[in-house]
């Protein structure tokens, strides 16, 4: 049974403690838009995975009665920063396994400011040297990137991404240019979406200018910490024809997620351990069940946590070869006028970060791009859209939708 994504809904993603409301107030805004844009009530929802990574157990439910109480099944997810792709795809696996036919997926995150550590039970709003200890989920990857590179006393997470970022500079020459090129193209993306954190524009010089997180990343080549909620009504195809919905509806042609293998560790790479291989071969799947390869594809919302992943996803979904991704981003291809447009809506980067929402808000993106309803950053013809969320611990979902 097919599975379609006929409503979606957001709110803008902000700067943590910039607005006064609770996270069931952004579910609010952002389940209810959703709902609306596909013409239908909460009491046609059958079921309703919930993705969220700070908060405690059941906000899930806290969270969805703000759209009704109805009794419907509520599940609570956290797959770390793969939570909201992993929410939607629970609530695509309910469909085309045929236990229901109309699923809300939502995604949200109410986070504190400062830089995101090691998980939600390893001193995430920190950064210190224990946040990656025994107990650690992640212990595993960080014991990785502490073989090689030592610790430092900066975040964790723009260390270990860091250190990949220089481990690609020395194997394949990739220059900080290059990967400043990934932040100043989507920053000057998020300046025409208004659902965005950030919406000025950078240039290459800028990015380079600005205070160092980690070598070599500068604080504008890092996602912040954000607040926001995302929403997705995913339905059957019999829902689509009863509800006559064909208008709005974008298909999910293929998803998988996969999670690490002997691949990630054996290497003592942080360019593994970061999940490139999780990554490709989450790609590799969806290509083999679709049928469609990354050349089918016009529009991608990939997993720019910092710009160097970027770059990584960019070899793993098979844009380039290994260790051309540098010159892929400086020869234009992937913005306007180039052979894909990456990250239209900002990505990570600059539309924000909130975990627990970040993969359904870029489906919800690709569902717009695909419609033709992005407005300014609309993707001329776009009809196939690819979507990467990848979480250390770890878990990669990619997600490829068609237009109808």
């Amino acid at each position: 049974m097919k599975a379609y994504v006929v409503g979606v809904g957001m709110t803008r993603f902000e700067k943590p403690e910039s607005r006064d409301w609770q996270y069931w107030d952004m579910v609010r805004e952002a389940g209810g838009a959703a709902l609306a844009d596909a013409g239908i009530s909460y009491g046609e929802v059958e079921q309703v995975p919930v993705g969220y990574c700070f908060q405690p157990s059941t906000a899930g439910q806290r969270a969805a009665y703000e759209l009704g109480l109805t009794g419907v099944p509520v599940y609570n997810v956290n797959n770390n920063c793969a939570t909201g792709s992993t929410a939607l795809m629970l609530a695509r696996q309910l469909v085309e396994g045929g236990a229901a036919d109309c699923v809300l997926a939502l995604g949200f995150e109410k986070m504190k400011r400062g830089a995101l550590g090691g998980g939600a039970d390893s001193g995430a709003r920190g950064g210190a040297a224990d946040d990656w200890g025994s107990t650690s989920p992640v212990a595993r990857h960080y014991g990785v990137m502490a073989a090689r590179h030592g610790f430092e006393m900066t975040p964790p997470t723009a260390q270990i991404f860091g250190d990949a970022a220089r481990e690609h500079m020395e194997r394949y020459g990739t220059t900080e240019a290059q990967l400043a090129a990934v932040a100043a193209k989507n920053h000057r993306h998020s300046a025409h979406n208004p659902h965005a954190q950030f919406r000025d524009v950078y240039e290459v010089d800028d990015i380079l200018a600005a205070r160092t997180v980690h070598r070599p990343l500068t604080k504008l080549q890092c996602s912040p910490t954000s607040d926001g909620a995302a929403a997705a009504v995913v339905v059957s195809e019999r829902f689509v024809e009863r509800r006559e919905l064909g208008g709005k509806a974008v298909e999910i042609v293929a998803q998988a997620m996969t999670t690490d293998t002997e691949e990630s560790f054996a290497s003592g790479s942080c360019i593994d351990v970061v999940g490139q291989p999780m990554s490709r071969e989450a790609a590799r799947q969806v290509y083999e069940r679709s049928g469609l390869g990354i050349g089918d594809v016009d529009v991608v919302e990939l997993h720019d946590c910092f710009s160097v992943n970027e770059l990584l996803t960019y070899e793993a979904l098979g844009m380039c070869g290994e260790g051309e991704s540098g010159k892929l981003v400086e020869s234009g291809a992937t913005t306007y006028g180039g052979r894909w447009v990456v990250n239209p809506s900002g990505g990570l980067i600059s539309k924000g970060h909130p975990l627990g929402a970040t993969g359904i808000a870029q489906v919800a993106e690709l569902v717009w791009q695909l419609r033709g309803e992005a407005g300014e950053r609309q993707v001329p013809g776009a009809q196939v859209g690819l979507a990467h969320n990848i979480g250390l611990g770890g878990a990669a979902v990619v997600t490829l939708v068609r237009a109808v």
